[in-house]
């Protein structure tokens, strides 16, 4: 779990990129998840940059809620994450909570 201000450019049409400001709400090696106040179609290719880190991959699901719609990203194989490559302003490892 974590909280980040990125940005999320992503292809809305032919030629038509779209961006907007996003809260990431939760990143893992292989995905993420963007929190916005518009959706974004399902099988989208999207961008999450923060500072000058820059991940790519596709929106694999959208899901609308009280506050704005929560997106999904499968992140592309050149695009994995990790906590060497960017570190979130807030980052929670859940395993603490648990005991791991």
């Amino acid at each position: 779990m974590c909280a980040d201000l990125v940005r999320v450019d992503w292809l809305a049409g032919e030629d038509a990129f779209t961006t907007l400001e996003a809260i990431l709400e939760d990143i893992s090696p292989h995905g993420a998840c963007v929190q916005l106040e518009a959706p974004i179609p399902v099988g989208s290719t999207i961008s999450v940059s923060s500072g000058d880190k820059h991940f790519t991959g596709f929106v694999s699901y959208c899901v609308c809620h009280e506050h704005g719609y929560f997106v999904g990203i499968r992140l592309s194989d050149e695009s994995k994450w990790s906590s060497d490559t960017f570190q979130p302003q807030h980052l929670t490892n859940v395993r603490t909570f648990m005991g791991d």
